[in-house]
């Protein structure tokens, strides 16, 4: 199963991914529910660099430490839990930012392992996180549109 959100946001690739690229900075003020973000290992955002954050999700917090397996730099960015349990049951997470005529497109995926049977009983849980997907999406839109110098 693929959780996504897709949010059109009136600035360039590049103004978005640099949000990305400064994440300590922004992490807390792209979601309320965001509660904390650092490096762990690596130089910034790059394949093979590791992050450790924690988020509020349906009033649980959450904690990871992931590691970037692809950085296209102002185009795609995907990882994946460092822990091999969670792992198995998320192999990845992923945002892609693609061009539109009139800023770009920023899709978030998130990849979860479960059959229709957890799909059913885990559904509230499934729905908090496309809730706060598309509340991180509409924020990091409001973020960068009025930040952006390219098309505002």
């Amino acid at each position: 199963m693929i959780l996504a959100e897709t949010t059109r946001i009136h600035a360039s690739r590049s103004d978005v991914y640099r949000f990305f690229e400064a994440m300590e900075e922004n992490y807390e003020r792209w979601h309320p529910d965001h509660l904390g973000f650092r490096w762990v290992s690596g130089d910034g955002l790059q394949a093979g660099a590791e992050a450790y954050f924690e988020e509020r999700i349906a009033g649980e917090t959450q904690a990871k430490t992931v590691r970037f397996t692809e950085v296209v730099p102002g185009r795609y960015i995907e990882f994946k839990p460092t822990s091999l349990l969670v792992g198995l049951l998320l192999p990845s997470i992923s945002f892609t930012i693609d061009s539109t005529e009139d800023g770009c497109e920023f899709v978030q995926r998130i990849t979860v392992r479960t059959g229709p049977i957890g799909a059913r009983l885990n559904r509230r849980e499934f729905d908090a996180v496309r809730e706060h997907m598309r509340e991180e999406g509409e924020n990091l839109k409001a973020i960068v549109e009025a930040n952006s110098p390219t098309l505002t």
